[in-house]
């Protein structure tokens, strides 16, 4: 006895109801066409995740009840059962999974845990449900729950499993991406179905929203805890899969520890729907498909790219400038954005001052030209002479100091502003978590554009994803930007690690500190120098002022600087 899933991993937009809804019939279409059971959508399709404060406003929560409405009417004459989510307000918003089949809503499921923490707001928006969900397809019974619902020990999955008799859970997902998250989901979803002797569909959404970026990866896992299908990570993928759903019978037999359970649940909090029989299946589906994980640099490439081609296509911009330093930053966000957007959407302008090496300037037209890039040169001394004339005067018995160092790198922003306004180009900023950590960035300089590719990123990983790429494409980024100092070059001779300590030591403190919320004592504790700690921890808290205005970009660690850490800016508190 088999149940036939289509899995829907689609990019929404939100807001964008024409165009989920569109998405959504071609998905319908194809799981019609493969004689599937169900067709499953991610959390919030028809909306798009996270709607944040648009839930406020009762014209959005309309506009997508009547696109809602128009998937369900689309259904009419067709026997595939559609799982999709949205918004539904009865008496309150609620994070919602409709079921459709021939142009009726058969059911509801309401969300009922609901996240709070880390980039998610969800208590701020919507009432949590509070009852499972079971439909029935002849014999076979399928739970249905939503993102959140499936990671707790005890809750929903549990309630479905033991009080509903479900062998297949459908979770509908909408789970923002991280370094390594795709491995620990995989890891837990086998961990879980195992546990409860059912197989899992998990259908996550994929695609790039303002500081998230969506991975996709959706699975299906069956009662032994093994997956044996896997979508594409990062891209949009529809595909469908037959669940032997005796397996779920097979594995209580041999490990009975779920019957222990069955009593303990609360059945007055499942709705049990009858859906039907099973579709009688006539065709046969592709063989299962199984995507290859990415390896880490991989993957954060992969990340970047996705992240910067939906915020600027979503976003109505169709082509992004940079300015181009010979350094490692700019290297990898150009190299980033030609891959994302192509050679002829991407231009970058080289800014020599009178500090800046020859190396500098050789490397950047060497990589632009390796990657096919328009460049432009267009110095700055004579007007950093200009500003330091003017000046002059006020200035009078004051040495050179940092204050010359930031007019270079405000005249550099002024350029690129300029030329977004002339060129309606997006303005991409190329300083990396560990410098927009520390401060060692320029407001209304480096830090002037509209967004902040590689802000989540630490120096160390640049480094790293630089050299994967070179390793997979050939000497794309020239050898010299890998191997040469760090410089920001506003003064003669300067490196980075005049200022810093090295990214090596930098980086590990910063995630001891920022991500794991150690301690300075902790910190030490960990075997690094305590007047360093103490340094670069104090970095960190002077220059929260300087992180708020700085653009967004994609949350890539597990604690990323904007929503997913708030930390005051007055703040005397200091260990």
């Amino acid at each position: 006895m088999k149940l036939r899933v289509t899995l829907a991993q689609l990019n929404p937009t939100i807001g964008d109801f024409e165009g989920n809804v569109r998405k959504a019939f071609e998905a319908i279409d194809f799981a019609e066409e493969n004689e599937s059971d169900i067709v499953v959508f991610p959390e919030l399709f028809i909306t798009g995740y996270p709607p944040e404060d648009l839930v406020l406003r009762t014209s959005f929560l309309k506009a997508n009840l009547n696109a809602l409405e128009k998937v369900v009417e689309y259904t009419t004459g067709k026997n595939v059962t559609v799982i999709i989510g949205f918004i539904d307000t009865a008496d309150d918003a609620y994070n919602s999974a409709a079921v459709i089949k021939n142009g009726l809503v058969i059911a509801k499921y309401y969300k009922q845990l609901l996240p709070n923490y880390s980039v998610f707001d969800e208590q701020r928006y919507f009432k949590a449900g509070d009852k499972g969900l079971v439909l029935t397809f002849g014999s076979v019974k399928v739970g249905v729950n939503i993102c959140e619902d499936i990671w707790s020990p005890i809750g929903p999955v549990s309630e479905e499993v033991f009080g509903g008799k479900a062998q297949v859970i459908v979770n509908l997902s909408a789970s923002p991406y991280f370094s390594g998250k795709p491995q620990l989901r995989r890891e837990y979803l086998t961990k879980k179905a195992y546990d409860h002797h059912c197989a899992i569909v998990y259908v996550n959404t994929v695609g790039g929203q303002d500081e998230l970026v969506f991975d996709g990866g959706s699975l299906v896992v069956d009662p032994a805890g093994n997956i044996f299908a896997q979508g594409k990570a990062f891209e949009e993928d529809i595909f469908t899969v037959d669940i032997d759903v005796e397996e779920s019978l097979r594995s209580v037999l041999h490990d009975p520890r779920r019957r222990e359970f069955e009593h303990r649940i609360d059945k007055s909090r499942i709705v049990n729907v009858e859906i039907g029989s099973l579709r009688k299946k006539t065709k046969k589906i592709a063989e299962t498909k199984f995507e290859r994980e990415l390896e880490n640099e991989e993957e954060l490439f992969e990340a970047l790219k996705l992240a910067l081609k939906d915020y600027v296509h979503k976003n109505g911009f169709k082509k992004v400038i940079l300015g181009l330093s010979g350094g490692i930053d700019s290297a990898l966000v150009a190299t980033i954005a030609k891959e994302s957007l192509g050679a002829e959407n991407v231009r970058v302008l080289l800014m020599p001052s009178q500090f800046s090496s020859e190396s500098s300037v050789t490397d950047a037209i060497k990589l632009s030209e390796n990657l096919g890039i328009r460049y432009d040169i267009v110095p700055i001394t004579k007007v950093f002479e200009s500003y330091l004339n003017v000046l002059e005067r006020v200035f009078e018995g004051k040495p050179f100091d940092i204050t010359e160092e930031n007019l270079q790198a405000r005249i550099r922003g002024n350029y690129l502003m300029a030329m977004s306004n002339k060129f309606n180009y997006l303005v991409l900023t190329t300083g990396n978590k560990s410098e927009i950590a520390t401060g060692y960035s320029t407001l209304y300089g480096d830090s002037a554009g509209g967004f902040a590719l590689i802000k989540d990123l630490y120096k160390i990983d640049v480094y790293r994803i630089c050299r994967w790429y070179n390793k997979k494409h050939g000497e794309v980024i020239p050898e010299n930007i890998l191997t040469k100092a760090p410089s920001a070059e506003l003064r003669p001779n300067q490196k980075d690690q005049d200022t810093l300590p090295p990214y090596e030591i930098l980086d590990e403190i910063l995630k001891l500190y920022i991500e794991e919320e150690y301690s300075i004592e902790e910190v030490v504790e960990k075997g690094f120098d305590r007047k360093t700690v103490e340094y670069v921890a104090r970095l960190v808290k002077i220059n929260e002022y300087k992180r708020r205005q700085m653009p967004i970009g994609p949350k890539l660690t597990k604690r990323g600087f904007g929503k997913d850490r708030r930390m005051p800016i007055t703040n005397k508190f200091f260990e």
